[in-house]
């Protein structure tokens, strides 16, 4: 069999999975903070006896797209907005720390603060913050939380964590879809970090961008189809000359 159905079929699958990418981001086109997850590939020749004349398609080290969403105004309390590289912590379902740019909070029926998934949102001390019932909650653009009960003056309850990011500190998205340093280790709290209180971070994907994405990696995927097709026709016709007697 010709050796061309290699490199064909490594084609084919980055298609593929360019294309796995890009349909989950636009599923994701309305997910609060979300981030647009990118792929990258790279060409390898193929080394051997011979000239290098053909090359394997490899995935290269992906990333995620680091710009910011557009912002909703919902007027909402614990709708927050993480301004610049700041992310919220929270605690994941295997007890790690992990960070989100999804800031629809709320109070959950054990008196704690979590995001829309249920996850407790961390305090700069890494710890829960706990809300006191029926209080009237308010958050400051550092990340404060203060409780006013009736007659009583209002208290400091906790600060959501806000960790930042550069290029020493860099996250990755892990499979349940938040994201982690790659040692898994805590960011430090940023005290700089700023966030806005009834507004919402959208998501950051470009659906048009996603979708013209997606018909060029279709094409790209017929089109090495179709170079599988034609090395089987190849190999087929040489097949027949060489059982021909005579």
């Amino acid at each position: 069999m010709d050796r061309l159905i290699y490199t064909a079929m490594s084609g084919a699958s980055a298609a593929a999975q360019r294309q796995s990418v890009l349909a989950n981001n636009l599923a994701n086109a309305g997910t609060q903070g979300f981030r647009a997850e990118l792929s990258t590939f790279r060409a390898v020749p193929v080394r051997g006896d011979g000239a290098t004349t053909r090359v394997f398609t490899l995935e290269a080290t992906a990333g995620h797209d680091s710009r910011a969403g557009s912002i909703e105004r919902t007027g909402r309390t614990l709708d927050l907005a993480a301004q610049g590289q700041a992310w919220f912590a929270v605690q994941g379902l295997d007890g790690t720390e992990a960070y989100t740019r999804g800031g629809a909070f709320q109070v959950s029926p054990e008196g704690t603060l979590v995001n829309s998934a249920g996850l407790l949102v961390l305090s700069d001390g890494g710890a829960p913050i706990d809300i006191p019932a029926g209080s009237e909650i308010a958050v400051g653009s550092d990340g404060t939380i203060t409780a006013k009960m009736e007659g009583q003056p209002a208290a400091t309850v906790g600060r959501i964590k806000l960790a930042s990011t550069d290029a020493e500190n860099r996250l990755q998205r892990s499979e349940d879809g938040l994201f982690r340093t790659a040692t898994l280790d805590a960011l430090p709290a940023d005290a700089n970090a700023r966030v806005e209180s009834g507004a919402l971070e959208g998501s950051n994907v470009n659906p048009i961008e996603a979708m013209v994405g997606m018909i060029a990696a279709a094409r790209q995927f017929e089109q090495q189809m179709r170079l599988l097709q034609n090395t089987e026709t190849a190999d087929r016709t040489a097949a027949q000359l060489l059982s021909m007697q005579g």
